[in-house]
């Protein structure tokens, strides 16, 4: 599967519907015939989902997994000796974790795809990172969780990295002193969990009474938004939290999945997600039949990514909608779009039973 090199060239947010159209179903059609091909489980599921090859499909009447299945099952479709890393969700209120299996191919691919995400939204230099994390949570460098494996991708964007939180998640404020002291007047960039940022750094700066100013810093935070959701606070609530408390220029969202990781989706300036060249979405209603845009539904991800296993078009437990494509005020093409929050009691029933 070493076809998508071939997009590589292309911006993230350069296409529009029509250009996008033509390679991605093509794309998706053989990255779902391939995984048919060499993943046992995943073909068993396709068969009792009456799936043809050699069929004709839409791009949204190709079948999806719920991502509970990989909680449940080990799917991964090359041979077991070819795996490099694994990866493994969350796995928020004391569920079952997802476990992603990559090989080297896959790996690689998802740290490029990311970086050129990224790049177009923060440039191509490396920037002075502050990680609001311990170092602790990095140490496994075979079997990563999603925090351990973000800190590890994004870590590649900084340059003089510093962790803001000592092993016990207790703020290590001689180093963020020194960084803050280093970097007040220079572009840097603070990256970590939505959570671990909000209990762990901001609400303890709030115990001491302690402020920064990062007037050219710019956050760069996603996951953890189940938790925050049950503490009702809201995206807008975080941002305006934590620009009063360390006076930072920027902060942008990011929305994403270990199922598959690198194909990330960032929040704009004007508070949408996009989807990039690599990866789209569609929204499902409870019958599972396709949402027209600004309709609630369950979130349905696509990735050109996933080789070593079967994560290229899952259904999430998440619900959101579609808001627009191809005219966004931010100017990035493709679709954008915005998350609710995750479904009570989350297990998308129906689907997951196959």
């Amino acid at each position: 599967m070493n076809s998508l090199s071939s997009i590589l060239k292309y911006a993230p947010f350069q296409f529009n519907k029509i250009k996008k159209e033509k390679f991605f179903k093509n794309f998706q059609k053989k990255l779902t015939n391939y995984h048919f091909k060499k993943c046992n489980k995943y073909s068993k599921v396709l068969n009792l989902l009456k799936y043809k090859k050699n069929s004709e499909y839409k791009i949204f009447e190709l079948p999806f997994l719920p991502v509970g299945l990989f909680k449940k099952y080990n799917l991964i479709s090359v041979a077991k000796e070819d795996i490099v890393r694994t990866m493994t969700s969350s796995g928020t209120s004391g569920n079952e974790t997802s476990k992603i299996y990559l090989d080297k191919e896959n790996s690689k691919m998802q740290i490029k795809v990311l970086t050129k995400i990224i790049n177009s939204f923060i440039g191509h230099k490396r920037l002075p990172l502050l990680i609001i994390d311990s170092k602790n949570t990095v140490k496994n460098n075979k079997i990563f969780s999603a925090r351990s494996a973000a800190i590890h991708g994004f870590s590649i964007f900084g340059s003089n990295i510093t962790y803001a939180l000592n092993d016990d998640m207790s703020l290590n404020i001689k180093e963020i002193n020194k960084f803050c002291e280093k970097y007040k007047e220079t572009n840097c960039l603070i990256f970590g969990f939505t959570f671990i940022i909000w209990k762990y750094f901001h609400r303890n700066l709030l115990k001491i009474n302690r402020k920064y100013n990062f007037k050219n810093g710019t956050i760069l935070h996603g996951g953890g938004w189940k938790k925050m959701q049950d503490e009702k606070v809201s995206n807008n609530d975080f941002k305006k939290y934590l620009k009063k408390n360390i006076a930072v220029k920027n902060i942008f969202n990011y929305y994403g999945m270990v199922e598959q990781a690198g194909s990330i989706f960032i929040e704009c300036r004007e508070g949408f997600l996009h989807c990039s060249i690599y990866s789209d979405i569609i929204i499902r209603d409870k019958k599972f039949m396709k949402c027209k845009f600004n309709e609630y539904g369950f979130i349905q991800l696509l990735s050109l990514l996933p080789t070593s296993y079967p994560g290229h078009n899952v259904l999430s437990e998440d619900v959101g909608k579609i808001v627009g494509e191809d005219d966004c005020k931010c100017g990035r093409l493709g679709k954008y779009f915005i998350v609710k929050g995750r479904v009570k009691n989350s297990e998308t029933r129906g689907c997951s039973d196959v």
